[in-house]
């Protein structure tokens, strides 16, 4: 099986303070990969540094004096380093952030924010994959002119789910999805994250910070403490690991 993705020796510092302290990890085509940790831990800013958001924080900060962003390492996209590529130029190249907090458009419509999400795609993709999406989330399509700002926090998560698909992913990077919602809702986003992954073999990075609703589904895991890697394995393998499974996981 190939590589989709590998991050090596990958370290981030916001001025002095170390944010990705000497990373690496690989995901395999195909994989769902989870990477957890406490909040600081450092998921967000590896998440920034993948799609390449990184950069443009870098920029905004030396626009205003504000704070020195510097990092180091590889990040190799099916083989390509992608580490100084723009993030619109990544997004090209199929990987796509589904960031923390939703950031959906509150002012615009779920068919509205879908449509936006689809702006790299073919008019014959994006007719497929709203259907898609419709499909996967009913409420979405039952809510199709309801203003964003107006849907459940649930339902702002399916849209923003639903809005990164319409992106075209070949690697889709979901950042604490999972975050501030009701327990059947954990479990249904995470059913529905397994199915996208097998239903159209998008690779999936997941990263939260509450592991228990994503350790089902992931084929391998990472856990980030103060930036750096303390533990990796299969999803069994990191829960048969007491100091993990006390610590991170609420068990």
């Amino acid at each position: 099986m190939s590589l989709t993705l590998q991050v090596k020796d990958l370290v981030l510092f916001y001025e002095n303070a170390v944010a990705v302290n000497n990373v690496s990890l690989q995901v395999q085509d195909r994989q769902i990969v989870g990477v957890f940790g406490s909040n600081s831990a450092g998921k967000s800013s590896l998440m920034f540094c993948i799609s390449g958001i990184i950069l443009d924080v870098k920029k905004k900060e030396q626009m205003k004096g504000g704070e020195r962003i510097t990092f180091t390492g590889e990040i190799l996209f099916r083989g390509e380093n992608v580490l100084w590529v723009e993030p619109s130029e990544r997004a090209k190249k199929g990987i796509i952030l589904c960031p923390e907090r939703r950031l959906i458009f509150p002012e615009s419509s779920t068919l509205e924010n879908l449509k936006m999400g689809g702006y790299l795609a073919t008019r014959e993709q994006a007719r497929k994959t709203l259907e898609y999406v419709f499909n996967l989330f009913p409420e979405l399509k039952r809510l199709k002119r309801r203003q964003g700002g107006f849907l459940s926090g649930g339902e702002q998560q399916m849209l923003a789910i639903g809005r990164a698909l319409m992106a075209q992913p070949k690697l889709l990077l979901l950042d604490e999805p999972l975050l501030g919602l009701a327990p059947i809702i954990e479990i249904r986003l995470a059913k529905a994250v397994r199915d996208i992954n097998r239903e159209t073999g998008i690779t999936v990075v997941v990263s939260e910070q509450y592991a228990r609703p994503v350790l089902p589904i992931i084929e391998y895991g990472y856990v980030l403490e103060n930036g750096g890697l303390v533990a990796e394995g299969s999803g069994k393998d990191l829960l048969e690991n007491p100091d993990v499974k006390e610590a991170y996981f609420g068990l």
